[in-house]
């Protein structure tokens, strides 16, 4: 990789950044250029996500990594984004964005498993894709909107997962890229391919499926229009492993193949790198899943619950007018007594949206167990249940 400046934007569940990365002689050195909150709300009782406020705020990092402090002009050599995986946005013919995407722990996946098994079978799909078995994935959003008759599907010309959207919104073109589509159980990992076969079973618009480009693949320049709003050059915008895990693993300083890593955020990933996909019965019982990693690569890995219930935990309490920092609630949490509860992390409950210490409390009345009666004891009972 030639020398030069670098804008990198990491969109986690929770939070996103734009870093400017250095490279010289082999030397990389990084810099935070932005900070924000990941918006997203309720409206109708489903949750979906702030993209309009998600895009002013990637304009904004740009504006910032474009001048130094002292307010010269920075060239950047590149521009690339990644994000969590599984959650799109859907284009009209007219290249329009058609409503608010939805966020992955929305309700109306409800079911959707068991209506496609109804139609494909269970291992028919893993067989297909091998990827791990949860609600969230694409495959039963969309699913659920066919079984809606959801008007945004029937018009959708384009589907783009988070990053690809973005990546249009740079630069106008439309792709998929391979990492951040294996995330969606809807590719084929053998050939690289859309599983089409599967999808036509089970009645899922593929028209709206765009060429699926490698990691590191030259999406197109900034667009002119953006380029001027934001005070910068004809940048070239890259799709890194736009899926967050897959950038975070090509990052991991190891060697060899003796290694595995943990990826923690919201939710925790424990996998291994591999040169092709493990799909077989037992991966299939063990609800392992194949996904799309740089360099054409495997990462074969389970997704586990991360700090998803403290994150929740500090909404709550936020809402009820205490804002408590991350800092703050690692010293309470210190300070709590050790081992009081543990608590199932894979319980139902604790996988969606609201209300998460009252779930908490709920769960250890029905075990027997001391309740947790201060914000730090929640998050501790939470950490030592990870």
């Amino acid at each position: 990789m030639a020398s030069g400046q670098f804008l990198a934007f990491d969109l986690g569940a929770e939070s996103g950044r734009a870093m400017l990365g250095t490279l010289d002689r082999g030397k990389l050195t990084l810099a935070e250029k932005h900070r924000f909150a990941n918006p997203s709300g309720v409206i109708n009782s489903h949750h979906h996500w702030n993209i309009l406020a998600q895009w002013e705020e990637l304009k904004a990092g740009l504006r910032k990594a474009v001048r130094a402090d002292d307010g010269s002009p920075v060239r950047l050599r590149g521009i690339g984004v990644d994000t969590w995986g599984v959650d799109f946005g859907l284009l009209d013919r007219n290249g329009d964005l058609l409503g608010l995407p939805y966020m992955y722990r929305d309700s109306r996946t409800d079911g959707m498993m068991e209506a496609a098994f109804e139609r494909v079978s269970r291992e028919k799909i893993f067989e297909a894709t091998g990827v791990q078995f949860m609600q969230l994935n694409t495959l039963y959003q969309l699913l659920a909107m066919r079984l809606q008759n959801s008007p945004a599907l029937a018009a959708a010309d384009a589907l783009l997962f988070m990053p690809d959207l973005f990546n249009y919104f740079f630069t106008g073109r439309k792709v998929n890229e391979f990492s951040i589509a294996s995330t969606s159980q809807m590719l084929d990992p053998r050939s690289g391919g859309w599983a089409g076969e599967m999808l036509a079973k089970l009645d899922i618009p593929t028209g709206m499926l765009q060429e699926i480009v490698p990691s590191g693949t030259i999406v197109g320049n900034l667009a002119p229009a953006v380029a001027a709003e934001c005070g910068a050059d004809s940048i070239p915008v890259i799709a890194p492993g736009c899926h967050d895990t897959a950038s975070a693993v090509a990052a991991v300083p190891a060697s060899g193949d003796d290694w595995c890593y943990l990826s923690s955020g919201t939710w925790s990933l424990l996998g291994v790198e591999l040169p092709a996909p493990v799909i077989d019965a037992r991966s299939l019982a063990m609800n392992y899943t194949n996904e799309g990693g740089v360099s054409g690569r495997t990462r074969f890995l389970k997704n586990i619950m991360g700090l998803w219930p403290i994150q929740e935990c500090r909404r709550h309490w936020a809402k009820a007018g205490r804002e408590y920092s991350y800092m703050e609630l690692t010293r309470l949490a210190a300070d709590a007594p050790a081992l009081a509860s543990l608590l199932n992390l894979d319980h139902r409950p604790f996988s969606s949206p609201g209300e998460m210490p009252s779930k908490i409390a709920a769960f250890c009345q029905s075990t027997r167990q001391p309740t947790p009666q201060s914000p730090g004891a929640f998050v501790r009972a939470v950490l030592e249940s990870l």
